[in-house]
């Protein structure tokens, strides 16, 4: 099993910039890919990034954090940051880190227990 555990979230004013970082640990073999995910409460869960694990290192941005946001990683650390730059009000939510990871073919995830972020006006 593969755990996850996130950091950096905080409060920050419109403008400014965090970089959240997730941290894997356990049975770190298989991993396939990593991202961020984020909610707001009563709102679904929404993809906001994600990178694979394996060779290329690709990514792939919601659409409302384009240009803003960067995932990254650190395998040697096994470690994916999100830096996030520009933050807008809407972009204040818990935001979760997740990874896919392949056991005897199957395919599982884990998911860290989430950092607040809060943007102010």
């Amino acid at each position: 099993q593969v755990q996850l555990v996130e950091s950096g979230g905080g409060l920050v004013q419109a403008g400014g910039s965090l970089r959240l970082s997730c941290a894997a640990s356990g049975s770190i073999f298989g991993l396939n890919t990593m991202g961020w995910y984020r909610q707001v409460p009563g709102e679904q869960r929404e993809l906001v990034a994600t990178i694979t694990i394996t060779s290329g290192g690709s990514t792939n941005y919601a659409d409302s954090v384009k240009g803003r946001f960067t995932i990254s990683r650190d395998n040697a650390k096994n470690t994916v940051y999100l830096q996030m730059n520009s933050l807008k009000p809407e972009d204040t939510a818990v935001y979760y880190c997740k990874t896919d990871y392949r056991r005897f073919g199957a395919l599982f995830s884990s998911w860290g227990q989430g950092t607040q972020v809060t943007v102010s006006s």
